[in-house]
């Protein structure tokens, strides 16, 4: 099994996404969206089968012969990854992502990399769109302890590469030496 490359942490901007979308196919559109929103990693994306989906509880299910971890995953869909779903349903009798009738094995495609360069993102592989969902995770408030179970990560180090994409969660700690010292500088004023 391939070892996630630690060091590299390369991300999109909302306004970068949008764009790469629209230069892309339809079919890697949709899958584009897909793992914007959840977060999976290419082989479980390509491998996504239609019994693995429940849309009653909305998550998808990650056998653990399909995770990285080897651990089972209960992947959360949220309205747009239920939205993307719901477009792929009557094309393929098993899986998910779809073209021209048949499983898609492969996502970083010459497709790809010329909607890349048409929408002028340099840098940026397919798994980068796993990266660009956890950062926007974290920028929006979600706690490391959530993204790391939203993300099927074993160990919380991979999910420390993302801290300093937000301080918010920082703010209320900053405040209190603020806080203190007013109280000792009043304190000094007084006495």
């Amino acid at each position: 099994m391939r070892k996630e490359d630690n060091k590299r942490i390369r991300w999109i901007t909302y306004k970068e996404a949008e764009r790469l979308k629209s230069e892309l196919p339809k079919h890697l559109a949709d899958a584009m969206e897909f793992a914007l929103q959840t977060g999976l990693r290419r082989s479980n994306m390509t491998s996504l089968e239609w019994s693995e989906v429940d849309f009653d509880r909305c998550h998808a299910f990650m056998p653990a012969a399909k995770s990285k971890s080897g651990k089972a995953i209960a992947v959360p869909l949220n309205v747009k990854a239920i939205a993307v779903l719901k477009k792929q349903i009557g094309k393929h009798h098993q899986f998910v992502f779809t073209y021209g009738g048949q499983q898609i094995i492969q996502l970083s495609t010459k497709a790809w990399r010329k909607a890349l360069t048409r929408a002028e993102i340099k840098n940026f592989k397919w798994h980068d769109l796993r990266h660009t969902w956890a950062s926007w995770h974290i920028q929006n408030g979600t706690s490391l302890q959530e993204l790391q179970q939203l993300g099927g990560w074993a160990s919380i180090d991979i999910v420390l590469r993302y801290a300093h994409l937000s301080s918010k969660h920082l703010k209320a700690a900053a405040d209190r030496i603020a806080a203190t010292n007013l109280l000792h500088l009043g304190a000094t004023m007084t006495g």
